[in-house]
């Protein structure tokens, strides 16, 4: 609902000072009616000049707080929540890493606040699609974006692949850089983003760098775009060697033994929080593997890489995966070999959360 703000918080204000229970309870009664609809508001509520003072509130919340105000047993509790939708309409209060007001913390209900993610369907909006090996949902970056980063600041992606966390920073009005170690599929990418008129696409920054991310120079290349630094870095790196992503002997999917993958990884890690500020947060996409009978838990190793460097782990994300490139229209094959082979076929990966340490 569009109302007009001055408006409705005069009518609060005025029915906060009523000294009369049932008086106030009549004035509740009377402004919901008015917010009825257009042909009933005697107020001027819904009654909006286009270039008046207006805020949008989510219509079955506000009546949630009037039902409360209504049927409050006492004036003090009435009273009470009236202050609370007085707040709610009139203040903003966002904290230092995100945009989120936490005044109407209940209109978010889109963002997932649970360790345990269930996404049934990929967002294939726009450009997006799934015809990359190597892509992830648009849902994890969305979710990551909006509860990490501000609007106008700069996400890094050292694994950009066909640019999904660009397309969605751009998307959430965010800024971003990737670095794709693979030519062609960097060229995809562009590609895509070209493509993506979206309104704020001549507004943010979407740049895809062609290189390795363990030994670009990161701070020159921010350098050039005029920054010294981002505010959110998401990892997507390749499940070491389950899909072959180029033929470059320093891509994270050639390398020959765990160690070594964990030791590349590391040097990204490193280069790319290096230029991420203090206090902020960033993300790590990554499954485990399953190899000559053995479960390989990656996603761990990959967990302890980064607590040895002294950051500061948030939160364990489970997300589920009903479908992959690899095992599609094979799910009666892939039950069988679990059975006789006496494991369990994956269906999750993991979203590792971090806080950068201070010695990070």
């Amino acid at each position: 609902m569009i109302l007009n703000k001055g408006k409705i918080l005069e009518i609060l204000t005025d029915v906060e000072g009523e000294s009369e229970h049932n008086k106030l309870c009549e004035k509740i009664t009377f402004l919901m009616q008015n917010l009825g609809s257009v042909k009933h508001d005697k107020l001027g509520i819904l009654n909006i000049t286009k270039n008046g003072d207006t805020v949008d509130i989510n219509g079955e919340i506000l009546f949630s707080y009037l039902d409360k105000i209504r049927s409050a047993r006492t004036i003090d509790r009435s009273k009470y929540y009236i202050q609370r939708l007085i707040k709610y309409i009139a203040e903003e209060k966002t904290g230092k890493i995100n945009d989120i007001n936490l005044n109407r913390w209940k209109e978010y209900d889109d963002i997932i606040t649970d360790s345990l993610w269930v996404l049934e369907r990929r967002d294939n909006s726009g450009v997006h699609s799934a015809e990359y090996w190597g892509n992830f949902i648009p849902q994890i970056p969305n979710q990551l974006l909006r509860r990490y980063t501000k609007k106008n600041e700069w996400v890094l992606d050292p694994f950009a692949g066909s640019g999904t966390t660009l397309i969605e920073a751009r998307r959430l009005q965010r800024n971003s850089v990737g670095i794709e170690i693979n030519p062609q599929v960097a060229d995809m990418a562009l590609g895509k983003l070209q493509k993506d008129r979206t309104i704020f696409s001549e507004n943010y920054c979407a740049e895809i760098i062609v290189g390795d991310s363990a030994s670009l120079n990161i701070k020159n290349m921010l350098k050039k775009l005029g920054i010294d630094s981002v505010q959110f870095v998401i990892f997507h790196p390749p499940y070491w060697d389950i899909i072959k992503f180029s033929g470059n002997k320093n891509d994270l999917s050639n390398c020959e033994t765990l160690d070594d993958f964990l030791k590349k990884f590391g040097y990204i890690l490193d280069n790319s929080l290096s230029v991420l500020d203090s206090g902020r947060y960033f993300a790590i996409v990554i499954g485990d593997k399953y190899s000559r009978g053995e479960w390989i838990p990656l996603g761990f190793y990959v967990m302890q890489e980064v607590l040895k460097r002294r950051h500061i782990l948030k939160s364990i994300i489970v997300k589920n995966f009903e479908d992959t490139r690899g095992k599609r229209n094979q799910k009666e094959l892939w039950r069988y070999r679990a059975l006789v082979g006496g494991f369990y076929v994956f269906k999750h990966e993991y979203i590792l959360l971090f806080k950068k340490g201070n010695k990070g």
